[in-house]
């Protein structure tokens, strides 16, 4: 038998107050979005109006605006707004990369420095977690020099399954069976638990790289970053501050790793393009 979920009533929001809600949510966030996801956009809207007990989208925006000091509702309306969808060793590439070049040429430059990476956003861990279990694995560098991993996201709710740090069988499906065995606990259900030295070795914050506010505790304080698939729900303005949010973000001569689709070109000129072996990323100069 198929169960299905009972349909939300259809919203009737009129095309002006929902051009003025992605006008809202984009300048707070820098997200945009299309046509496309206008039936994901109505419904989770929806759900945020009836949740707080605003008579109308109007009157929603206007308690958005005037009624949430501390930003917890707009909290949860990103929460409820954001897709989330990842699973480990995605894009390895880049991972290689990193354990081949990236980390020997910044142990090089910074000898008996702590050298820094940021996955951003995290979703729900598996990235931030990725890059510590492939440095495990791969460079011999992690015995002698220390590394600090960070993620960000700016929601909250993915964050907290993150720190929990328990996948479904899904996320989990492209590690190598030594590795799970190794460093993950079967749970009930099909899910497993990353062990709690990987736990604590991985520091998860709330970030949002269209918030100045939020970018500036960040500034020049990473020697890698990961930021993948994120920039594609960008315009081309959003893409420019964030280009230099991150260039920020970086100390001189740290990397930066975009998704596959995006292009830095299109975005800025402030990175100089490094090949390596395995993948392109991008640097801040040294000078």
């Amino acid at each position: 038998m198929t169960h299905l979920s009972p349909a939300l009533p259809a919203s009737g929001f009129a095309e002006e107050e929902i051009a003025r809600f992605q006008d809202f949510f984009y300048r707070r966030t820098g997200i945009q979005f299309g046509a496309a996801k206008r039936y994901f956009v109505d419904r989770r809207l929806q759900e945020r109006i009836t949740a707080t007990g605003a008579a109308d989208l109007r009157a929603y925006l206007f308690a958005l605006r005037h009624d949430d000091p501390d930003g917890t509702e707009f909290q949860h309306l990103v929460n409820a707004m954001t897709v989330n969808e990842t699973y480990f060793f995605r894009e390895e590439y880049q991972l290689r990369a990193l354990s081949r070049e990236l980390m020997p040429a910044l142990a090089a430059c910074r000898p008996g420095e702590r050298l820094r990476i940021w996955s951003l956003p995290c979703s729900t861990g598996e990235e931030p977690y990725s890059i510590a279990l492939h440095l495990i694995q791969n460079w011999p560098g992690l015995d002698s020099v220390e590394v600090e991993i960070t993620g960000s996201d700016i929601d909250t709710r993915v964050l907290a399954q993150a720190r929990r740090g328990v996948f479904e069988a899904r996320s989990v499906q492209n590690l190598p069976g030594a590795v799970l065995q190794r460093h993950f606990e079967r749970m009930s259900e099909g899910r497993w638990r990353i062990s709690e030295a990987l736990r604590e070795a991985v520091s998860f914050s709330t970030a949002n790289l269209s918030d100045p506010d939020s970018m500036r505790a960040h500034r020049g304080r990473y020697d890698v970053i990961f930021c993948r698939n994120l920039l594609i729900y960008f315009d081309d303005a959003s893409r420019r501050e964030a280009a230099e949010a991150l260039y920020d973000s970086l100390r001189p001569g740290g990397f930066l790793c975009l998704g596959h689709s995006e292009s830095m070109s299109r975005m800025s000129s402030l990175f100089t393009v490094r090949k390596c072996a395995d993948a392109m990323v991008h640097q801040r100069p040294h000078a």
